[in-house]
């Protein structure tokens, strides 16, 4: 819900919502997993 309400504020091209898990204690996470894009958004996030 946050990544929508961003992707329409002005200025905002556009917003992701993302999973990832991990430590942060250790610096350990794995990749991210995305739940949804909003807006004019690259349908390859890799090369952000």
């Amino acid at each position: 819900m946050r990544a929508e309400a961003l992707s329409r504020k002005p200025g905002c091209a556009g917003a992701v919502a993302f999973s990832r898990t991990g430590d942060p204690a250790t610096g350990d996470f794995g990749d991210a997993k995305l739940i949804r894009k909003f807006g004019d958004v690259p349908d390859d996030l890799s090369a952000l």
